[in-house]
């Protein structure tokens, strides 16, 4: 059909061809919706979409398998491979093995007869007698990392096509249960012709368990909060005496001692009362164990065994009477008082100082009161609080607010100082109309699925989730190089300790949602922990990370897709791999022999080729330590000899 030229009269057949139409770019093709593609071209490419997730889960296992044969090669087969090795030098090193010669090319042929194979039935014996179900072998491989025996790949691992694209980057072994099977160790093969099955199983069990001249790892302690009450007094000496004399006999390093901003600074600004830390210090001296210091800037919405319920100082809260933005604020307008908001780290709004002023002076103060302390080597290492709970994060889960497990949380931007940096950032990028927070993001206890932001293909990857994403972690990052470049001039080289969360719910989907709105821009395609670790690393930071029981591990209906497991060998290795020095935290008391036996695997690694270790444990129990003594008093001082390097290990079940 003919074109009406758009001058009416003139002749279409000599008229030029009207030019080609473009598609708009950048925010014009928002307003302009694209046509839907046709209901077979979208589930050819939701089919495209899945086998390249399926592609990507068997290169992950297919990995997994080979670093597993690596180090059980190097740790039963006594086979010199590179710490680098691949499936090449395996297969050439199983060769020579058997007599075959191989060349640097790869050429191979037989140079010798090869030794005669045992009979099926010595095959089957040997196989059973080290079978993986001797319980202490178990505990060896039921690690942090990756819990799927070594030789039982074939059968435990599957690739299930009703699992999303999100949860197959995080599930990278689905992992089945081998009690009512018998699987063999490679190294029983490997061995038939020089030992019997009876030293083989001995041998693998005393590998398994045998912590003696590993790397000695301190063991700390932390001291009960109540012990120093509001106005700065060592409320009972002689009990906090008792528990320090308990903790000598276990033969722990030092204890971790919480000094509250709150507590210290209470009243006015710039005066400072440190008399009971002074007095506590003291008393630990008598014993000879080292300190750990952690700066408390937050509050703590919960009463110590004391009785104290510590909040921000007075004179913080005066000020908030009248600017109620020096809080974190969510969506709604609540404010969260556990924490000042970093929307004003260089904004002079606390009597004349910025909140880096204000932490630089009590980082300052503390230096000059316990200098000598410091250079006699009591204070063995400064934890610097940077966010809610002591660590490095939003408050974006905070209970007081109504958050219960496993809710996703909310971003934390809303006060006028976050809202103003959001709108320079947004105008920066030329789209002003992006300085707001997402409207679809739901509630604190919201489901990732349940929102438009979390969910899989939701907007947290559109061009304004990203962009959002990028500063709202950003934020987090600039605080922490302006905290710690003070800190560091603060404390002329001491040792400075940064604690990072465990926000390990929703780790399984595609989105992280509770990761997002803690700060950490950690999705499936990103990874949200580099960023961090480089800016640590340029302050040569010790990394602290939290660790949890064997009641937080995966499970199989799990409505939270939680991985805990995968997110610490996440942060570990991407913290080892930036060079930090690493440590661990236990988040819950440890009355479990299992997860003592936990904890020693994730602090000495046996199958890393780099020989990784942690640099401290730091034990954090909720009630005074010496009530625990009839609990576990027999595994904790085993536990503490194998950090040390000093025993075999052999709990009391």
């Amino acid at each position: 059909m003919a074109t009406k030229h758009p001058h009416g009269d003139a002749d279409p057949s000599t008229s030029p061809p009207p030019p080609p139409s473009r598609r708009p770019r950048g925010f014009a093709s928002a307003s302009t919706p694209a046509a839907p593609p046709p209901p077979g071209r979208r589930r050819g490419e939701r089919e495209r979409e899945r086998e390249k997730e399926r592609t990507k889960l068997r290169e992950r296992q297919r990995r997994a398998i080979t670093s597993r044969m690596l180090a059980g090669l190097r740790q039963h087969g006594n086979f010199p491979l590179p710490a680098r090795a691949d499936m090449n030098d395996v297969l050439a090193a199983l060769a020579r093995a058997a007599g075959w010669t191989v060349h640097p090319d790869g050429t191979t042929f037989l140079s010798s007869p090869p030794p005669p194979l045992p009979s099926p039935a010595q095959f089957q014996g040997a196989f059973q007698a080290t079978s993986l179900e001797t319980p202490v072998f178990t505990n060896s491989l039921n690690s942090y990392a990756i819990g799927t025996p070594l030789d039982s790949q074939a059968s435990a691992l599957q690739t299930d096509d009703s699992l999303s694209p999100s949860s197959l980057d995080s599930v990278v072994v689905a992992e089945q249960s081998i009690k009512n099977e018998s699987y063999g160790n490679s190294s029983s093969a490997n061995s038939l012709n020089c030992m019997g099955s009876d030293q083989l199983l001995r041998a693998s069990a005393v590998c398994a368990g045998d912590f003696t001249k590993t790397p000695y790892i301190p063991v700390y302690a932390s001291l009960s909060m109540g012990i120093i009450n509001c106005y700065c007094q060592l409320v009972d000496p002689e009990a906090v005496r008792a528990e320090l004399r308990h903790l000598k006999s276990l033969n722990v390093d030092g204890v971790v001692v919480d000094c509250w901003w709150g507590i210290v600074e209470a009243w006015t600004p710039q005066k400072y009362e440190w008399s009971g830390y002074r007095d506590l210090f003291g008393i630990i001296k008598e014993f000879k164990l080292k300190v750990q210091v952690v700066l408390s800037f937050h509050g703590s919405g919960e009463c110590g065994s004391g009785g104290v319920l510590i909040a921000l100082p007075r004179w913080v809260l005066e000020i908030a009477q009248e600017n109620q933005d020096i809080f974190f604020t969510d969506r709604e307008g609540r404010r969260n008082t556990e924490c000042l908001s970093w929307g004003i780290d260089k904004e002079r709004v606390l009597r004349g100082r910025t909140g880096i002023e204000v932490y630089f002076d009590f980082m300052r103060s503390f230096h000059m009161e316990f200098r000598s302390l410091s250079e006699e080597g009591l204070i063995s290492a400064i934890e610097v609080g940077l966010g809610a709970s002591g660590e490095l994060r939003y408050p974006s889960c905070p209970e007081k607010m109504g958050w219960r497990y496993p809710g996703i949380g909310e971003f934390q931007c809303y006060d006028r100082y976050m809202q103003k940096n959001l709108r320079q950032s947004a105008l920066a990028r030329g789209h002003l109309f992006w300085a707001r927070g997402p409207d679809n993001a739901g509630y604190y206890n919201s489901r990732s699925h349940e929102t438009g932001f979390f969910c899989d293909g939701g907007d947290y990857d559109s061009y304004y989730g990203r962009f959002f994403l990028n500063w709202y972690s950003g934020i987090l990052i600039d605080h922490v190089d302006q905290v710690l470049s003070l800190a560091t001039l603060a404390f002329d080289g001491a040792a400075i300790v940064v604690k990072i969360p465990s926000i390990y719910w929703w780790y399984r989907t595609a989105s992280h949602a509770a990761e997002l709105t803690a700060g950490f821009y950690n999705p499936t395609n990103r990874d949200g922990y580099s960023p961090v670790f480089r800016m640590l690393k340029k302050h040569s930071i010790i990394l602290k990370v939290v660790c949890y029981g064997p009641e937080f591990t995966v499970q199989e209906n799990d409505e939270a897709f939680a991985d805990p497991e995968g997110l610490t060998w996440q942060v570990m290795n991407a913290a080892w791999d930036h060079g930090l020095s690493v440590s661990v935290e236990s988040a819950l008391p440890c009355l479990d022999v299992d997860m003592y036996s936990r904890i020693l695997d994730t602090a000495k690694p046996r199958n890393d080729p780099d020989r990784h270790h942690l640099s401290f444990f730091a034990y954090r129990q909720r009630t005074p330590f010496l009530l625990q003594r009839d609990v576990c008093f027999s595994e904790l001082e085993t536990f503490v000899k194998c950090m040390h390097g000093e025993a075999t290990q052999n709990f009391v079940d």
